[in-house]
């Protein structure tokens, strides 16, 4: 089954918003992996305004699932997965004031960049994914840089899917396929909902994880966090 890892970000946002230590971020962490969660993941950023690095070397040891760490590999960002060696790494080329990720790597032009960067992580024995549009080329290229999976960013997905579903996944389907013929584990992230994740699920059943936070933490507000975990992973089991 596709498994859920539940990004955690928006809640240290909240916690940021006040000062002091409320919500407990680990707390949620743990909590998520309580309430089903297959996975957690994190994204600090150099500013962090939501995670911190210092959460990240808290959290890490606690986490029973599997530890996704994401961000851009500046050496701040190295240093600390080195130093903390989570299960998987997702490379995002996040510019560092970007309020969000808003587009994959050109693994072409930067194959001599990434390809050095999953090179060390991986003899670390960190899983490395990138995060690439849904461009077979780019994934391909991914393959070639050594990457062990790709992060497809469904942002185009999430938009087209209300008007029509078939035409919004269907660049994903290529670039899944093109995933599988590289023999690439496949991921999926970024603006998947409860109304869209079926239909993804459903059309590339091969994907390995999704990594969902601001949708979960706003669903959340109204169903709470236990039955918001289950109602994606109900989701998730659809397909």
């Amino acid at each position: 089954m596709t498994r859920l890892s539940v990004n955690i970000n928006k809640i240290a946002t909240l916690r940021n918003a006040r000062g002091g230590n409320m919500p407990d971020v680990t707390k949620a962490a743990l909590d998520c992996e309580r309430f089903g969660a297959q996975g957690i993941t994190v994204h600090p950023r150099p500013d962090q305004r939501h995670i911190r690095y210092s959460d990240v070397l808290e959290i890490r040891p606690l986490v029973q699932t599997e530890f996704n760490i994401e961000g851009n590999p500046i050496p701040e960002f190295r240093d600390l997965v080195c130093k903390v060696v989570p299960d998987q790494v997702t490379l995002v080329p996040d510019a560092r004031d970007a309020i969000t990720s808003n587009a994959g790597w050109d693994t072409i032009s930067n194959r001599e960049f990434l390809s050095s960067i999953c090179s060390g992580f991986k003899a670390l024995g960190i899983r490395v994914s990138i995060f690439v549009d849904p461009d077979p080329a780019m994934v391909e290229g991914a393959a070639i840089c050594g990457a062990d999976r790709v992060e497809l960013y469904t942002a185009a997905y999430a938009a087209g899917y209300a008007t029509d579903p078939e035409k919004a996944v269907k660049p994903y389907l290529r670039a899944a396929q093109a995933a599988r013929a590289c023999g690439l584990g496949l991921n999926a992230g970024h603006d998947l909902n409860l109304q869209n994740l079926a239909y993804f699920l459903h059309t590339i059943p091969w994907t390995d994880e999704v990594s969902i936070g601001h949708a979960i933490i706003c669903d959340a507000l109204y169903m709470g966090l236990e039955k918001t975990i289950g109602a994606y992973l109900a989701e998730i089991r659809k397909k």
